[in-house]
C-alpha cells in the first residue's frame, strides 16, 4: 500500500543503503565531519532517524516525528557555506548507490528540502549573503 503513495520508485532498504553510505562519507569529510561529530554521539540511532525522515518524505511512511528545521537551528554551528558541500556529497552518494532515475528524483527532493533548510536556518539568522542580522 505504501508503494502506491511513494514519490518515486525506491524501497526502504535502498533508502537505508543511501543513508548509511552518505554518513560514512560525512564522517570522513574535512568540513562536514566535525560539524556532525559535535552533535551526533550515536551514529546508528542518528542514521535510523534519518532513514525514517526519508521514508516519510519519499514513501509517505508516518514513522518520523522530528523537526529538522528546529534541530538545525539549535545546532548553532550550521553556516551558509555548508549546504552546497552537503548536497554535493549527498548527490555523489545517490549516483553511487542508485539507478540514475532514482538518483535524479531523490536529488531533486533533497535540493528542495536543502533550499528550505538553508532559508530557515542560515538565512533567517545570517541573511542570504551570510552577514549576521542585527534585528
Amino acid at each position: 500500500m505504501t508503494a502506491n503513495l511513494a514519490k518515486f520508485d525506491i524501497t526502504r532498504d535502498e533508502i537505508a543503503r543511501v543513508v548509511h553510505a552518505f554518513y560514512a562519507l560525512v564522517r570522513q569529510h574535512p568540513g562536514l565531519g566535525p560539524v556532525f561529530a559535535a552533535h551526533v554521539t550515536d551514529w546508528d540511532s542518528h542514521e535510523e532517524k534519518i532513514i525514517r525522515f526519508w521514508a516519510n518524505a519519499i514513501l509517505n511512511e508516518r514513522d518520523y516525528d522530528g523537526n529538522p528545521l528546529a534541530v538545525h537551528r539549535k545546532a548553532g554551528n550550521v553556516r551558509p557555506g555548508m549546504f552546497d558541500p552537503w548536497l554535493g556529497l549527498f548527490d555523489l552518494t545517490l549516483r553511487l548507490e542508485l539507478r540514475p532515475d532514482q538518483a535524479a528524483a531523490w536529488s531533486e527532493l533533497a535540493h528542495r528540502i536543502g533550499r528550505s533548510l538553508r532559508a530557515g536556518v542560515v538565512e533567517k539568522v545570517h541573511g542570504a549573503d551570510g552577514v549576521p542580522r542585527l534585528f
